[in-house]
């Protein structure tokens, strides 16, 4: 049990247990694909949307695609309400959105995903600490789910396969694979899930998965970015007035390891068979 600086009580669940993930699939109508993504009383709502074209500053005959992510907090997500950055993200924000982003081009292959655009929002309906590895987490679901998609529909294909912009113009049908060849260019696009998950050293211990309350007594805190293949895409780690031991960062590691070994299992079992 952790012994809390501010006086409140303590967690109640064990040091390595996560907290209750709940995934509803599609739950907005109009993104390509959408998550409500629940871990503990940390709500996430995730959406990929497939832009039309690809950004402006791409080369115009680019074989290769982009991801690009966006996360705010809704006012009522927070115990006092929260102001809406209504003239672009600042600081935290902007922050987090960059950190989502980089996570999802670096768990994806985006010359497999040929010449498209696809950008995952992620918004905070409640926030009660890790919301950037909770967006990362739901922003993998729903980033799956969109490719998968776009595979059926013939929009994503392997190289030797897409249409040229002659033939599109001139209405040929792209082709369209078979289960086989669309996992099989699933896999090519997004070879690994990626999972995010917040880790902390409280009174010499560490524990896993922190809400607010663990969070705000945490000596250390520590997100950290993997993809299920156990590659590390970020490690952000920081003493809150507090120094911490080669041995304390390896525990650390170890338990968040672990604790996004689980959560891959999750996402694993909830993709499997959607289209």
């Amino acid at each position: 049990m952790a012994k809390m600086k501010s006086g409140d009580v303590a967690s109640d669940r064990a040091v390595d247990e996560l907290r209750e993930i709940e995934v509803t699939l599609d739950f907005t109508p109009n993104a390509d694909a959408s998550v409500l993504y629940r871990q503990g009383n940390t709500m996430i709502l995730a959406c990929a949307t497939v832009a039309p074209s690809l950004p402006r500053w791409f080369p115009r005959d680019a074989t290769r695609g982009w991801v690009h992510a966006e996360y705010s907090l809704l006012p009522g997500s927070t115990d006092s309400r929260f102001r809406r950055e209504r003239n672009g993200a600042k600081g935290r924000t902007q922050e987090i959105e960059r950190l989502v982003a980089r996570a999802l081009r670096g768990a994806i292959d985006l010359e497999e995903l040929g010449p498209i655009a696809i950008t995952v929002d992620c918004d905070v309906l409640n926030a009660d600490g890790g919301t950037r590895c909770a967006s990362i987490t739901a922003a993998n679901i729903a980033l799956r789910l969109a490719i998968r998609r776009l595979i059926t529909n013939g929009k994503c294909l392997p190289a030797d396969l897409r249409l040229s912009p002659e033939q599109i113009r001139n209405g040929k049908e792209p082709p369209r694979l078979s289960a086989e060849q669309a996992a099989e260019h699933e896999l090519a696009v997004l070879r690994w899930d990626l999972a995010a998950i917040s880790v902390g050293l409280i009174d010499g211990e560490v524990y896993t998965d922190l809400d607010y309350i663990l969070d705000s007594n945490a000596d250390v805190d520590m997100n950290v970015v993997m993809t299920s293949n156990g590659k590390y895409v970020e490690v952000q780690g920081t003493g809150e007035e507090f120094t911490y031991t080669r041995d304390e960062l390896d525990a650390l590691l170890d338990a968040a390891t672990a604790g996004i070994e689980k959560l891959n299992e999750i996402q694993a079992s909830i993709l499997h068979g959607v289209e």
